[in-house]
């Protein structure tokens, strides 16, 4: 799956045009490397998302096939 859809699907950034930004500024890194939209995510990848005032970082458990419902949405990652 792609970055910019797991993190619209995970919740993590609500809108995928708002992850394909954030990407595209250099503020999302994939196990330590400045990743694009297009990235491709597995399980056990490390994603960190730099926002202006604080940093998030999850382990990818589980990439769904398609949508997910909001309840299911939290276990896709963990925090680190």
């Amino acid at each position: 799956m792609r970055l910019d859809k797991f993190l619209k699907v995970s919740r993590l950034i609500k809108r995928r045009t708002v992850a394909n930004e954030v990407s595209g500024m250099g503020r999302i890194f994939v196990n330590g490397n400045p990743a694009k939209p297009s990235k491709q995510i597995k399980e056990n990848d490390i994603i960190e998302i730099k926002y202006s005032n604080h940093t998030t970082k999850v382990k990818v458990l589980f990439v769904p096939q398609g949508a997910v419902s909001v309840q299911q949405a939290p276990t896709l990652y963990e925090e680190c």
